[in-house]
């Protein structure tokens, strides 16, 4: 039978913060597997009652009643832990991450991913802004529309190579001083029809990496560091296996998704600004 604990958290209940309740979450534990109820529960200690129960063997942490509580995750490094979180998680969900899987029932705030090194984020509804923010590996997969700054300052080193998928459509400088890994764009989520797929300055200030947007991309829309072309065969079938994770994280269809043609935006110079600074 599950067992039904009062979680243990290194900080005691001190009243009120920010409409949470400074105390403990109710954890629900079977085996290696436990459910936690997040319910006006301080970010705080309902991060401590997460790291407490993966150290005692627990490996899969179903997470109820979220609410914008920050900093889910972060920091987490062992493959083969999963959290799923049923509602909005907040600010900086899976920062610093390395290895492990959270899978988000609902909308997440900014800055997920931020400094991610490898694992997997999924989100089934929208996200907000700087997500992927210095990301150097692993997967951040969004169902819906995101925010400004996706991909801002993304990295890649040898075979670690970011991926971050936005199914539906983006706000203003998508893929911002961009170094590395591969952001992909499928407006096909999104809910103003009338938006853009991307807003302005796409790629603004790129110098590394990739980025694929499903159709049309007009050259006002860029920035003045990228150059636009129709993706190739090749680039197909560079992306096509990240499309088919993907689609399997969501329930979608990858050959619908690749279907249309997409446009590959590339830096055409890895110093983009060399100009601006004075040379000795």
């Amino acid at each position: 039978m599950p067992e039904m604990v009062k979680a243990a958290t290194s900080i005691p209940p001190q009243g009120v913060i920010e409409g949470y309740r400074q105390v403990a979450p109710m954890v629900e534990r079977d085996g290696e597997a436990a459910v936690v109820d997040s319910t006006g529960v301080y970010f705080q200690q309902l991060n401590d009652t997460i790291r407490r129960l993966m150290d005692a063997g627990v490996c899969d942490v179903r997470v109820t009643g979220v609410n914008g509580q920050r900093y889910i995750g972060a920091g987490l490094r062992d493959s083969g832990v999963r959290i799923e979180a049923h509602g909005t998680v907040g600010n900086d969900t899976a920062m610093f991450m390395d290895g492990a899987e959270i899978e988000v029932f609902g909308n997440a705030q900014d800055g997920v991913g931020n400094t991610m090194s490898s694992g997997r984020v999924i989100v089934h509804g929208d996200a907000g802004d700087v997500l992927g923010y210095g990301m150097r590996g692993g997967r951040v997969f969004v169902r819906g529309d995101v925010g400004y700054r996706i991909g801002i300052h993304m990295k890649a080193f040898e075979k670690h190579v970011p991926v971050l998928v936005c199914g539906g459509k983006a706000r203003d400088f998508f893929g911002e001083y961009m170094a590395g890994g591969v952001l992909v764009l499928l407006g096909m989520n999104g809910r103003d029809e009338a938006q853009p797929i991307a807003g302005s300055f796409l790629g603004a200030g790129m110098h590394g990496g990739v980025i694929y947007v499903r159709g049309t991309v007009e050259s006002w829309q860029c920035g003045a560091e990228v150059g636009l072309t129709e993706a190739t065969e090749a680039d197909v079938a560079q992306l096509r296996p990240i499309v088919e994770e993907y689609a399997e994280a969501m329930g979608m269809d990858a050959d619908e998704i690749l279907s249309a043609p997409f446009t590959r935006i590339a830096p055409m110079s890895h110093r983009p600004y060399a100009k601006l600074y004075a040379s000795l």
